[in-house]
């Protein structure tokens, strides 16, 4: 008798932040293309996910520490450990870490959970580790202390390379599409409400999908735009794609009760987007 196909799991899903922009940070500096407000205040958020099941634990990125947003120029608000720590979520528990990309604020504290299994692009691995850090605009967003501890990971054998779609985890895909960073992925994770999609950089707010107006920090222009054309073919509606850096989230979702800068995402959205 053949045994009944396992059911895909249904996750919690929360975004937590863990750092914040200057609050004067103006618009223009998140479009490649000039925008008609782009003299307004358009900070960013530096947030975190967390895919929670009965058996698993999944971190969508791992943030930085105080010490590197201090130096760029970012307010700090916590260590992500402690969000996981207000969800009663010990750093152990973490049993993967999904990097969408390696640039600085993604790819912090790995070193903080040791038995984690972390799953990075072959393509970012390559870029972060090749000639192209020989140029110090490819370089800028990538942080050597960080780049270390995936090799140190890797040679504790704790590394798995992602090159195409596919489930990593049940109930966790990933999409590469490249655009922002060579080795960039989009995340896609099963939860009650259907797949939400992490955007991560792909879309870093809204306005760069509604615009069609890529964020500067770019490596491949047209992989950007074919990234944000795919986002809206995956995603079952706008309020499904959830933006990588955008403060918008503060009020879109319903925050966990009690508990300060989280927020979860497989509950619907209290303000449904208008967009078709």
């Amino acid at each position: 008798m053949s045994s009944a196909p396992s059911k895909t799991p249904a996750y919690r899903l929360y975004t937590m932040l863990y750092a914040e922009s200057p609050p004067t940070r103006r618009a223009q500096h998140n479009f490649m293309s000039a925008v008609d407000f782009h003299d307004m205040p358009m900070p960013l958020d530096f947030y975190c996910w967390v895919a929670v099941s009965d058996d698993r634990v999944c971190l969508i990125d791992s943030g930085c520490d105080k010490e590197t947003c201090d130096r760029r120029g970012h307010i700090f608000h916590r260590c992500i450990t402690e969000g996981l720590a207000d969800l009663g979520i010990r750093a152990e528990d973490v049993s993967d870490v999904v990097v969408t990309h390696m640039h600085w604020d993604h790819l912090g504290n790995l070193e903080k959970f040791p038995n984690a299994r972390i799953h990075v692009h072959k393509t970012e691995m390559a870029h972060a580790t090749g000639c192209s850090m020989c140029h110090e605009p490819l370089r800028r967003p990538y942080d050597v202390e960080q780049v270390c501890t995936v090799l140190r990971a890797l040679y504790a054998g704790r590394v798995s390379f992602t090159s195409e779609a596919s489930e990593i985890v049940p109930g966790v895909w990933i999409h590469p599409v490249g655009g922002h960073a060579p080795g960039l992925q989009i995340v896609e994770v099963a939860t009650e409400r259907g797949k939400v999609v992490l955007a991560s950089d792909a879309m870093h707010f809204y306005a760069n999908g509604e615009l069609s107006n890529p964020y500067p920090v770019i490596v491949d222009v047209r992989e950007y735009l074919d990234g944000l054309r795919f986002l809206e073919r995956l995603a079952e509606t706008p309020d499904h794609i959830i933006p990588g850096h955008d403060p918008k989230l503060r009020d879109r979702f319903p925050p966990v009760a009690g508990l300060n800068g989280i927020w979860d995402v497989s509950l619907a959205p209290l303000t449904p987007s208008t967009r078709p």
